[in-house]
């Protein structure tokens, strides 16, 4: 990575359009405002011009979010009983293909648009079957934009139907048919075959799909759909491929999620429940972790932002291991009340509903708002809880122990937690001393930099701007809190200062909008110590401080590995892969290997890897919130097993090992 050449301002990319100095908006030029300047979009028009709207944005994620909305409409045949087997495959040219053996999309003429109900399903916002009674009972898709935007955002789009006894055929290109839809030979089965290449003119960060992003949803799909088979092929170059089907569904998810923990109860606790309206699986178990790990899903989407479904779940379970515990008489009457925090620690549960007329927040539906479910998921809880607790009295009891410990363990890290408050050592004069912080008092523009060592912290605060950077240097690694409580990380001196410098809080009194900065970047030398520092800090964050993960305040500093000299002028390279191709240019050239952060000058460390016209940040985002919890329990967790047989399966993606 040459300083020219670097990603500017920050190599990421959030699917928002912005002008700015440095956070200070550009003031617009004055001109006339008239009905000339009216624009009415057309079709997919608006969709083509403001992609992040519909799909999040047109980096990675936006990227997946196109396989997902096809998929859901293969899933959601499955959910009405008319599919049982899904195929998704990466294709060897970029694009992705998915097939069902569902009814296969209408082809006969629409009455109102008078063209293939194939056609304007795949050219119209609004338009499927998941607006009118009886096509779907329940259906992820509600808003009837998910195939057309796919059709929007791909170079090109072939669609393949087998119903009424033949085949059909249609081709897209950057949403526009391209011809009318054919009719081929004779055929019994029926089914959906869509195949979509990505608009490189959309997804200018790339257009490749990632297999691991691609097969943990899939098989998050399967567990959500007790029987579904769901096939994954890649045909690029390490051609591989999977099949995932469970017939247990969400206890196997729990069973899953829970293989690297240790589970306090032999049995995965089922519960289940149906009206006119909706459904209702409950799995869950706990284990003894420290951590809640709560999973939600309304019509097979994961709401990342939870809902009513889960704001069921949680009264209920705090009632009902109450209530037991004063019926057994292992809550005393003196005895303080489980909080729903005591209640979930080291709990995998896995809520998921299927409702009519689900209500979301947005089309990327992260939250779920249905009232009547909120009540629907109460009263179901409410009546079968108790009789699994009764019925189970003894893994129960095991159970309210567990909560009783994490309720000590709670009130202990509160005294200590009292200590980072705002009102106390979180006011300014009172923040940690070793802390260089930035003048501005706008957190939007302000940024922390988590510095591994003294050594590194002298360059990074002379090679800051310290109009808005701020430094604060952590000696040697954090304490591990995957493997402790809470007031046991209170009691650590690096974490007490990260958590007083970031100012939020933690735990149940986390406050994100007392975050001081709104990009925290966590800048680590080059090679394994450096790794295990970053990922024990990571882990931290992600256990005690997930909203501000989820928020994207939180980031990966990218430090040159090599340095070039060619004349008078000074090459900094990324890693090996850049080295190797710097060096068919200069086959002489010479590099210097950086060891530490340590040995760079103040000027390098700030052109490199400080200065927002520079550097690379990369930022951490929760996509799959099920795997970075099973993640963070296999590599930091008690089992020894699991982490070495994560090791064995990964080691070949390793591209740098510093030894």
């Amino acid at each position: 990575m040459s300083a020219k050449s670097a990603i500017a301002p920050d190599a990421i990319s959030t699917g928002a359009e912005h002008i700015s100095t440095r956070g200070r908006p550009v003031a617009a030029k004055k001109s006339d405002y008239g009905a000339k300047d009216i624009k009415v979009l057309e079709g997919l028009e608006a969709v083509q011009r403001r992609p992040g709207m519909y799909i999040g944005s047109t980096g990675p994620k936006g990227l997946h979010h196109l396989i997902w909305e096809v998929v859901d409409n293969s899933v959601d045949e499955a959910m009405a009983d008319f599919a049982s087997r899904i195929e998704v495959t990466l294709l060897e040219d970029g694009g992705c293909r998915v097939t069902d053996n569902g009814r296969g999309i209408p082809v006969a003429q629409h009455a109102k648009t008078k063209e293939s109900a194939l056609t304007t399903v795949l050219t119209t916002l609004h338009a499927g079957g998941k607006f009118e009674q009886g096509a779907y009972t329940v259906s992820g898709g509600l808003h009837g934009v998910g195939v057309s935007v796919v059709n929007a955002l791909s170079a090109r789009l072939d669609a393949r139907i087998v119903r009424d006894g033949f085949e059909w055929t249609q081709s897209f290109e950057k949403g526009k048919p391209v011809g009318k839809v054919e009719k081929g030979k004779a055929a019994k089965r029926t089914g959906t075959t869509i195949a979509f290449w990505p608009d490189e003119d959309v997804f200018t960060e790339t257009t490749e799909f990632s297999y691991a992003t691609v097969s943990h949803r899939l098989r998050e799909m399967a567990f959500l759909n007790a029987g579904l088979e769901i096939r994954l092929a890649d045909e690029r170059e390490e051609a591989k491929s999977e099949t995932f089907m469970y017939k247990g569904g969400v206890v196997d998810f729990v069973k899953h999620l829970n293989t690297s923990k240790d589970p306090i109860h032999s049995h995965v606790i089922s519960l289940s429940d149906v009206n006119d309206d909706a459904e209702l699986e409950v799995a869950m178990q706990w284990t003894s972790a420290y951590s809640e790990n709560v999973l939600s899903f309304a019509n097979n989407i994961h709401t990342h932002e939870g809902g009513t479904h889960e704001e069921g779940f949680r009264t209920a379970l705090t009632k009902a291991l109450n209530d037991f515990g004063r019926s057994k008489n292992i809550l005393k009457e003196k005895d303080v009340n489980l909080s729903g925090e005591d209640a979930r620690e080291g709990l995998t549960v896995v809520i998921s509903v299927k409702v009519r007329n689900p209500q979301f927040e947005g089309q990327t539906k992260t939250k779920l708002g249905n009232t009547e479910i909120r009540s629907y998921v109460l009263k179901s809880l409410n009546r079968m809880l108790p009789e699994w607790l009764e019925r189970h009295s003894s893994e129960a009891r095991r159970i309210i122990e567990k909560s009783l410990q994490a309720q000590k363990a709670r009130d202990a890290a509160r005294k200590a937690r009292d200590l980072t408050r705002r009102k106390s050592l979180l006011e300014s004069s009172a923040l940690p001393g070793k802390l260089a912080d930035c003048s501005s008092k706008d957190s939007s523009l302000s940024e922390l930099f988590i510095v591994e060592g003294d050594s590194a912290a002298g360059p990074a605060k002379r090679g800051r701007d310290s109009e808005f950077q701020a430094i604060l240097p952590i000696r040697g690694k954090i304490l591990n809190v995957e493997k402790a409580r809470l007031v046991k990380a209170l009691q650590n001196t690096e974490i007490l200062s990260l958590i007083t410098a970031i100012g939020t809080g933690i735990g149940e009194e986390f406050d994100l909008e007392k975050a001081r900065y709104h990009k925290v970047a966590l800048l680590t030398d080059a090679d394994v110590d450096g790794a295990h520092i970053r990922t024990l800090l990571l882990t931290f964050l992600f256990r005690h401080m997930k909203p501000l993960l989820e928020a994207g305040y939180v980031y990966i500093s990218v430090p040159p590995f090599y340095r070039v000299k060619i004349g008078k002028n000074v090459h900094y390279l990324a890693d090996d892969e850049e080295l190797a191709a710097f060096r068919k240019d200069h086959p002489k050239a010479k590099p210097t290997r950086f060891k530490g952060l340590g040995e760079m000058n103040d000027n390098e460390l700030a052109v490199t890897t400080m200065d927002p016209a520079t550097r690379t940040l990369l930022r951490v985002e929760v996509e799959d919130a099920a795997y970075a919890d099973e993640i963070f329990s296999i590599l930091m967790g008690e089992d020894v097993a699991s982490r070495k047989k994560f090791i064995q399966q990964n080691a070949k993606d390793i591209r740098f090992l510093d030894i």
